[in-house]
């Protein structure tokens, strides 16, 4: 049985590094590398005001964007009624399109599908093309089901198949794809194992692996199948290229010709698990590498993030970053995440029972 104030200090710590890389990336989204290091006299480390140029232009400083405002969304529904409940959540992003702060900065899968569903409108035929109305791949194959992912793997330490299935429900009205659900597994297993003692970036690794090749039999089963690469096998090439790189400018530079930094979730997952190797699990630098990478920054560094903060715990977490995020935002990260670590006991125990 996991420790539950060694789980609580880890549960936290991915709440509050995605929250972190969230919010710092914000004020780089959809700048380029060159940009940022000429603006800011190098690499982006820490949090400013996103300019009038980002989608976040408004927010103040340590402010979240809908990233990990959907995550705080979903780990608060987990937190009162114990599990991820299909319908519920459906309800709680309708509520959440129409009332959060941060709902103008939705994302080209939730965007339509949720407004959609507020009208009473079947969302079913929401990116549909052609006369015999096939769903267009794009449609549930952007990194939205990623970015919020994270609670499904918070509350089952281990279990990398309870977290899958519950990311897979996570994915629901907006990314149901096989390529939706391999991006979020990924990134639930791999949180799911880096709240166990003893998980190292290479266990974390093999478990967002796992998780990817899960997603695509979940979705193949539980969702539907549109044309795209394997996440799978783009979180390999991104661990490559994050080994062979010798400076983060050289990470940067290969993450982004080679995988990608696009809304896209088959580039946004395997680039964060990148930086993720290439900072050695390191909270700040993990976060760092989608900060500066340019295009979608926020949610990149929001999912390296979420795997960096399970490994190492809120004490991996600069101190002075972290005061400025809850400061910025009104979300109490403490009590939802001492909440989820009562849950994550009781799952492990239930399993263990078995």
């Amino acid at each position: 049985m996991p420790d539950n104030d060694r789980l609580y200090q880890h549960i936290l710590g991915s709440l509050a590094a995605s929250s972190l890389g969230d919010a710092m990336g914000a004020a780089t989204e959809q700048w380029t590398t060159a940009e940022i290091v000429a603006k800011h006299g190098g690499l982006l480390r820490s949090l400013i005001k996103p300019p009038p140029d980002t989608f976040s232009w408004g927010n103040a400083v340590g402010e979240i964007t809908d990233d990990t405002s959907q995550m705080f969304a979903m780990a608060k529904l987990i937190a009162e009624r114990g599990q991820l409940d299909r319908e519920e959540w459906t309800q709680v992003l309708v509520d959440w399109s129409q009332h959060s702060p941060q709902r103008r900065m939705m994302g080209p899968s939730s965007k339509p599908i949720l407004e959609a569903i507020a009208k009473g409108e079947d969302p079913s035929l929401i990116g549909t093309v052609g006369a015999s109305r096939r769903i267009a791949a794009r449609t549930g194959a952007s990194n939205g089901a990623a970015m919020r992912v994270a609670p499904a793997g918070l509350i089952h330490p281990g279990d990398l198949e309870g977290a899958c299935r519950t990311a897979a429900i996570s994915c629901f009205p907006t990314h149901q794809t096989q390529i939706g659900m391999a991006g979020a597994c990924a990134i639930a297993a791999g949180v799911a194992e880096g709240l166990t003692e003893g998980a190292d970036v290479f266990s974390v690794v093999r478990a967002c692996l796992w998780g990817a090749k899960r997603g695509v039999e979940l979705g193949a089963e539980l969702a539907r199948v549109v044309p795209g690469p394997s996440v799978e096998k783009r979180i390999e090439w991104a661990v490559s290229l994050a080994l062979n790189a010798h400076s983060m400018e050289e990470c940067l530079a290969a993450m982004e010709a080679y995988i990608g930094n696009s809304v896209m979730i088959a580039e946004t997952v395997p680039a964060a698990v990148g930086f993720f190797v290439f900072a050695g699990g390191d909270v700040l630098e993990s976060v760092a590498g989608g900060v500066n990478v340019g295009n979608d920054t926020d949610t990149i560094a929001a999912i390296s993030g979420a795997l960096a903060g399970a490994l190492k715990g809120i004490d991996g977490v600069p101190a002075d970053l972290y005061a400025t995020v809850r400061s910025a935002n009104p979300v109490d990260m403490d009590g939802i995440a001492r909440r989820l670590s009562e849950i994550a006991i009781a799952n492990s125990a239930a399993r263990a029972a078995k």
